[in-house]
């Protein structure tokens, strides 16, 4: 599961757009899928539990043009960057030339780019 959701942006030109980093535990875990909720000017994280509890991940506030675009189009676009505790960390041996090194590559980011509707 997710250990944790930091949000890096938030912008508005079309639509609402949110970046996102989310570190997660275990590179062999699918189980994720946010939701969004809308509340006043609140928007809101969450993902649903087994036992049809929500745990919410991460909430922030919005400006007024953000919230008047977010209620038109009823979603927000979510570019999402995973990242997993031990793999992607800092890096504490770099070699001088990465050209030329063993570290010349790096581990695969995985991202998504979703619409999630607003709840």
């Amino acid at each position: 599961m997710v250990s944790s959701i930091d949000i890096k942006k938030v912008s508005t030109r079309d639509k609402v757009v949110i970046d996102l980093d989310v570190w997660m535990d275990d590179p062999d875990d699918y189980d994720f899928s946010p939701r969004a909720s809308l509340e006043d000017n609140m928007l809101s994280l969450f993902v649903e539990l087994d036992d049809n509890e929500q745990e919410y991940l991460a909430s922030f506030e919005l400006d007024d043009e953000a919230v008047q675009m977010a209620e038109r189009d009823r979603y927000v676009e979510a570019r999402i960057k995973f990242s997993v505790h031990g793999m992607h960390g800092t890096l504490t041996h770099k070699t001088p030339q990465p050209r030329t090194g063993p570290n010349a590559k790096k581990l695969a980011e995985p991202r998504w780019k979703i619409n999630l509707p607003l709840i």
